[in-house]
């Protein structure tokens, strides 16, 4: 049996295209966003960045007291600040958005416990790196 070497553009990665006009960063495929009135939560504090779907479901359920498949956002924050992650059910399955700034840190409050609410616009701003 004779192997073939696949051709350099069978192999060959898609061109990468900005998702939408508001997207700042260029992406394979656009995420859906979530539906109007889905809450969004930051849990204070700092998290384990190291985390997963199920490290960040259960501290969503153990340290929130909330049902992380409820279909509201929240957000994670990092020791050092450079690192957010945010958990979402979008009725299908769990979805884990995550952010490295290169220069700075998201601006976080000072509660070190429990959750803080935040409007859409909050969050566009927070993932942004608007203070």
């Amino acid at each position: 049996m004779r192997w073939e070497k696949p051709s350099c553009a069978s192999l060959a990665r898609p061109t990468r295209r900005r998702c939408c006009s508001s997207c700042s960063s260029y992406c394979d495929d656009c995420a859906p966003p979530p539906p109007a009135g889905t809450r969004i939560w930051i849990a204070a504090g700092v998290t384990d960045m190291r985390r997963g779907f199920d490290g960040l479901a259960a501290l969503v359920q153990t340290q929130l007291e909330a049902d992380p498949f409820s279909g509201q956002i929240f957000t994670f924050r990092g020791r050092r600040g450079d690192r957010i992650k945010l958990l979402w059910w979008d009725g299908d399955g769990l979805c884990l958005f995550c952010k490295r700034l290169e220069q700075g840190c998201f601006v976080w409050p000072q509660a070190t416990s429990g959750s803080v609410p935040l409007t859409a616009a909050q969050l566009s701003m927070l993932l942004e790196g608007i203070d």
